[in-house]
């Protein structure tokens, strides 16, 4: 098994279970998909056969980042100056947007996944879960599949959320009928992806998530037998709530999303919502007394204009809380490094209108990896300690962007943000981007191949 010592680390972000602290000029050592040491001086003592030193002079080591909510898909109807957020509803845009996202081809589901992982791991994203709800009918039912092969060309840790809508338009929903499953279509399906792909080892490389995409958008059976299925396999449960769709739920069944989930069983410490901005402080704290958790993802917040999402009640309250990107078409990027900025600058906007403080900084880079690990129900990625994952970013912090910042890394990618690529990323032992490219790959024909599929789809 091939290891890696990055000697001389300026510091190194730990985590022995007890909470970050910061290790100054410290060896970090890894064996195989594991970290094998953090310590002083490991370099001065015997290392297993086969270690490749690297020099990490002046670099910040900080854990992997974990995405818990995206679109990868989406890549692909992005920079749409035409589709204007600040003109248009939520109910208006969805139905510009969903008739362009039932267009797009098995290969371009291929390639946006491509996009997408490529970016979160030029920032630092080591695991990522992608919501893909998008099932045309045209473009069959191999789509994550392919989002499975494209992770495995650049080595990510993935988690595949296979999401689904069965509800029609002519009984209230927001999809195309090209784009609608049958919910036995849908079960049918997760069941076959859990069997094909799902590992539940230490260190896996590929999970599914049951993921129906919104109660809005689906008959409750769906969600009934989502349940069952995910607990009858042991595997986590995705979907969107609190983002609007409250009122709705309300009027068909009685009662709010939150309450309407857990009437279903879809809670628990084995569900986790994303979004979640319009919920009351009572739904919150039910969320909390179940377990369940919360993909809170800051970008889409600018757009929609509506509520920032009360994290600080959240924190207060004990949820457990990852972040998301969220998807492209409301989010134009894959960058999650940038939503923690983001995600404290946000609360930092609101903070006298609030209940509770603000968290501090540090718990914000605790949300992109512990709180994202928590939520997919995993024990061995989100931290950086002797028998974790080596999924890990380095930061040369030797530049002029980072003079006044140095003294404290946990705050300074919420506080001050990374304005740049890593200048190194590890996932699962495994180095897959240093120093501006992606080890084995050649990213100019990633592009290239990328707009060509692209290219074949009419807008």
């Amino acid at each position: 098994m091939t290891g890696y010592l990055l000697r001389n680390c300026a510091a190194v972000i730990v985590d022995d279970g007890m909470g970050p602290s910061v290790h100054r000029n410290v060896d970090l050592l890894t064996n195989g998909p594991a970290i094998a040491a953090i310590g002083n001086n490991l370099h001065l003592g015997a290392l297993p056969a086969g270690t490749i030193i690297q020099d990490a002079t002046g670099w910040f080591v900080y854990p992997g980042l974990v995405n818990t909510h995206h679109h990868f898909f989406q890549c692909f109807v992005r920079n749409r100056a035409d589709l204007d957020w600040t003109k248009l509803s939520v109910i208006e845009w969805l139905d510009r947007i969903y008739p362009i996202f039932s267009r797009l081809t098995e290969d371009c589901f291929y390639h946006s996944s491509v996009t997408a992982m490529a970016e979160m791991i030029k920032h630092g994203c080591t695991t990522a879960f992608d919501h893909q709800y998008n099932f045309p009918r045209h473009a069959g039912k191999r789509l994550i599949d392919r989002q499975f092969e494209a992770a495995d060309l650049f080595g990510m840790r993935f988690h595949a959320g296979r999401g689904g809508n069965t509800l029609p338009k002519s009984e209230g929903s927001t999809i195309p009928d090209e784009m609608l499953e049958t919910t036995d279509e849908f079960i049918a399906d997760c069941a076959r992806l859990i069997d094909t792909y799902h590992d539940k080892d230490r260190y896996s490389m590929r999970q599914v998530v049951v993921a129906p995409c919104q109660p809005v958008n689906c008959y409750r059976e769906t969600f009934v037998e989502s349940v069952a299925l995910a607990r009858d396999r042991g595997v986590q449960m995705h979907t969107h709530v609190g983002e609007g769709e409250s009122p709705v739920i309300e009027a068909r069944h009685g009662m709010r999303t939150v309450d309407y989930l857990e009437e279903l069983g879809f809670a628990g410490p084995d569900a986790f919502y994303a979004h979640c901005w319009e919920l009351t402080h009572d739904e919150l704290r039910k969320m909390a007394a179940s377990g369940t958790g919360v993909s809170h993802c800051p970008e889409p917040v600018y757009l929609v204009g509506a509520e920032v999402t009360d994290i600080p009640a959240m924190s207060a309250f004990g949820l457990r809380v990852g972040l998301g990107c969220d998807g492209a078409a409301s989010n134009d990027n894959s960058n999650l490094m940038h939503c923690i900025h983001s995600a404290y600058m946000l609360q930092c906007l609101v903070s006298s209108t609030r209940d509770y403080p603000v968290p501090p900084p540090v718990d914000f880079l605790g949300y992109a990896t512990t709180g994202g690990a928590s939520l997919l129900g995993r024990s061995d990625i989100g931290r950086l300690a002797p028998g974790m994952a080596a999924d890990l970013f380095a930061i040369d912090t030797r530049r002029m962007d980072y003079v006044g910042t140095r003294h404290d890394p946990l705050s300074l990618i919420a506080k001050v943000g990374i304005g740049m690529p890593t200048d190194l990323t590890m996932i699962n032992g495994r180095i897959v981007w240093q120093k501006g490219e992606f080890v084995g790959l050649d990213e100019a024909k990633l592009a290239a191949d990328a707009e060509a599929a692209l290219a074949t789809v009419e807008f």
